[in-house]
């Protein structure tokens, strides 16, 4: 087992890396630079960085444990939801992202305002603030947990501490370039991620006298190779079609309709280049989402041929077997791209806020401002979201209770919902609604999503959505819409799916 003092140093020095980035990416560095890097990134960098992005830390040591959870029933059942991904970003290419770059927004929530108002815009960024605010707490609270443990035998350093310090450490490298910092330091984090992957299932195969070419037999053989569940009907968790349609929509809703993942789409320069990044990145995530879920069972067929007892919480086996069985390549390669999972994800969702906040609530588009002004104004925007991460996870590690706080996650992704519900209503729809109810009925779509879902196995014969809420509660959002909405005017009617 390598030692903490090893591992600090090598967090150091990848933080170091990162910080070296930012000085060279954000010199002479306006709100434009910050907000879309002027449009200049290159698709191939983009698409490659929104992997990391994509996976995150949660994923990063989530997915591999799903493989053999509850036995072997789970197996590569996540593919059918990576395929339905697939779906959901031919939507993004073909039908938002042209609608993004033919208004040329900063902020995606600025098309509510153009087709609906004021207040629909507000009201669509306000939910993207809340998922993201408690979704990356949620994922650098994982993590923090994660440093905890790794350093519990070097010094006892409390929680807050470490919380502050990775806190700081995003701040640092962030607060001036913004996304395009993000865009460079996320392809760094994604290859640390996926050479971690890789060199895990190397380390397997090397403890286990196995060639590369013999894992996909000895996955087979084990049990553990399944991709395709239709047997069960759809009460089965791991249903085809479930999965299928559910990833699609995750996708629109989580990457398409998500102002962090598409603010590092828009700084590509054209829309054609753009698009090239969504299908690159498709590609690309295809192939490390089975990387992933090949490293998931080789980690339990060698757990269990060397007699290794499966941690209760599946998310340990990682992080258990890296660091305590697998030697230190394996070891340091977990902890660098541990971090770099949490971070890629981190560092563009306090950038996305910042950005939103700004842009969505402050009017820096339309604001008479100078730069210098906006420039003050943004950089206490980036310290104020920074400390309400850090409070947010504090409050997390003070509840101490798995349940509820997986409970406060899940609760987010909620809110995906009614941004789903106001988007299609605008693309698909020709009518428009009274501006002061698009609130209200957005609040009461997902309580009554939660009801449903709650109740859907005796309302339904055992049916059970799983991640079909969101289709579920975008769904609610359009019916209320619909059922207030009158014929739209002319001047307001002014974005539809082709240009007349």
């Amino acid at each position: 087992m390598i030692s903490s003092t090893v591992l600090l140093s090598i967090i150091a020095g990848y933080f170091a890396v990162l910080i070296i980035i930012s000085e060279l990416t954000s010199k002479k560095a306006d709100s434009q630079v910050f907000f879309n890097a002027k449009k200049q990134s290159s698709w191939v960098m983009v698409a490659i960085g929104m992997i990391g992005a994509s996976l995150s830390g949660v994923s990063f040591i989530s997915i591999p444990g799903v493989v053999g959870a509850g036995g072997t029933n789970q197996a590569f059942s996540w593919m059918q939801m990576v395929l339905g991904f697939l779906v959901g970003y031919a939507v993004i290419a073909h039908i938002l992202l042209p609608l993004y770059y033919r208004y040329n927004l900063t902020s995606i929530y600025g098309y509510l305002g153009q087709r609906f108002g004021k207040m629909s815009h507000k009201t669509g960024a306000f939910f993207f603030l809340i998922s993201r605010i408690i979704g990356a707490s949620f994922r650098l609270f994982l993590v923090a947990v994660v440093f905890q443990t790794i350093f519990a035998d070097l010094i006892p350093i409390p929680f807050w501490l470490i919380v502050l310090l990775t806190i700081v450490l995003i701040w640092v490298y962030t607060f001036r370039g913004g996304i395009k910092t993000i865009v460079v330091t996320d392809v760094i984090q994604t290859m640390s991620m996926l050479v971690a992957i890789v060199l895990t299932i190397v380390g397997i195969c090397a403890a286990m006298d196995l060639s590369l070419s013999e894992v996909p037999a000895t996955i087979s053989d084990a049990g553990l190779g399944q991709w395709f569940f239709f047997e069960n009907g759809w009460g089965d968790a791991n249903n085809f079609f479930k999965q299928f349609i559910s990833g699609a929509f995750i996708a629109i809703v989580m990457t398409g309709l998500d102002q962090d993942m598409m603010q590092k789409n828009l700084t590509c320069r054209s829309l054609k280049d753009a698009q090239k990044n969504i299908y690159l990145f498709s590609v690309v995530l295809v192939i490390a989402n089975i990387l992933i879920l090949t490293m998931g069972a080789m980690l339990y067929i060698y757990a269990n041929s060397k007699g290794i007892a499966i941690p209760e919480k599946t998310d340990q086996l990682y992080p258990v077997l890296a660091i305590q069985y697998l030697g230190p390549v394996v070891a340091i390669s977990f902890t660098i791209g541990i971090i770099a999972a949490a971070y890629s994800s981190a560092d563009s969702a306090l950038t996305s806020l910042t950005t939103s906040f700004c842009v969505d609530f402050l009017n820096f588009e339309s604001s008479e401002r100078s730069e210098a002004e906006k420039k003050k104004l943004r950089g206490m925007v980036h310290l104020g979201f920074s400390a309400l991460l850090f409070n947010v996870i504090l409050i997390f590690e003070s509840i101490n209770d798995a349940a509820v706080i997986n409970g406060l996650f899940t609760a987010a992704g909620y809110t995906y919902g009614p941004i789903l519900g106001l988007f299609c209503f605008g693309i698909f729809t020709k009518r428009n609604f009274p501006n002061a109810l698009v609130l209200p009925i957005c609040i009461i779509a997902p309580i009554l999503t939660y009801l449903i879902n709650s109740n859907s196995e005796y309302l339904f014969g055992g049916l059970k959505f799983g991640f079909l809420i969101v289709v579920i509660n975008g769904l609610l959002t359009f019916l209320g819409l619909a059922i207030f909405s009158r014929r739209a005017s002319e001047d307001r009617l002014n974005i539809t799916l082709i240009d007349k």
